[in-house]
């Protein structure tokens, strides 16, 4: 069913570049999406397919970096499709959405092949801790389809060279990694950090299909200057706040 007007808000990413219409009480898209489009090397011209793609927002980012992608987004719940069709046609960012299972794709995804795909799967195990009060917000934060099937089937519709670029919480590394087969290699792991001393809180993990580079862990990107809060307001480093505000690129460590 779809949201009603009353059940929405509208927020402002990358300094006002987009505005997104997003669930008030459900799921609801902040950073991380931003930096997995930060993090994507894409080119225009080249193909972009994002797995769970909720309302929109990191292919949307992607877009106002990198102009000419050809995205395609794939979604499973209804009314969070239908709101990143809205997203995108409010912000004029051609971008095709498929409201189905990642498991099931169409066939007409299915017979392509992308130079990215992309993903924020969800960041809790279903079987430990309890369900979120709202479907929509429980099921983008647990889900039901384990990471193994993300990373496989993102390695099937990977064209040879694609590149797969994913953003997971940093104690759940060892699933991706797991996750990972033979058919993707040049693994750079990417840890983000919030302050200098602090344990990364989030990964990167990008792979490339045929890759056989060596494994990369990276330094920690700090996301916040300062070694704690001690102001109101924000404290992200430059090269953070360009990424934000601005829509530049994650320095990975490639």
């Amino acid at each position: 069913m779809a949201f009603d007007d009353d059940q929405l808000t509208e927020d402002r990413f990358l300094d006002g570049q987009l505005s997104v219409v997003q669930p008030r009480d459900g799921y609801r898209a902040g950073v991380d999406p931003v930096f997995l489009a930060a993090a994507v090397s894409a080119r225009a011209g080249q193909t972009v397919l994002e797995l769970g793609c909720g309302v929109g927002v990191a292919s949307m980012c992607l877009a106002r970096r990198v102009a000419g992608l050809h995205l395609t987004g794939v979604e499973v719940q209804a009314n969070y499709a239908e709101l990143a069709e809205r997203n995108a046609a409010k912000n004029k960012i051609a971008m095709e959405i498929c409201c189905a299972n990642l498991t099931e794709l169409p066939d007409d995804i299915r017979q392509r092949r992308f130079d990215h795909v992309i993903a924020n799967p969800p960041y809790f195990q279903r079987a430990k801790g309890s369900a979120a009060a709202d479907a929509g917000r429980d099921h983008a934060l647990a889900g039901d389809t384990p990471l193994s099937d993300w990373v496989a089937v993102a390695a099937r519709r990977l064209a040879p060279r694609g590149t797969l670029t994913m953003i997971q919480r940093a104690d759940r590394l060892h699933h991706v990694l797991t996750a990972i087969d033979d058919r993707l290699g040049s693994i750079l792991v990417q840890p983000l950090a919030p302050r200098v001393g602090r344990d990364a809180e989030l990964v990167i993990v990008q792979a490339i299909k045929g890759g056989r580079g060596a494994f990369r862990l990276a330094a920690p990107i700090v996301l916040h200057e300062g070694e704690r809060h001690l102001v109101d307001g924000e404290s992200y480093t430059p090269d953070i706040r360009a990424v934000l505000r601005q829509g530049a690129a994650l320095p990975l460590a490639r």
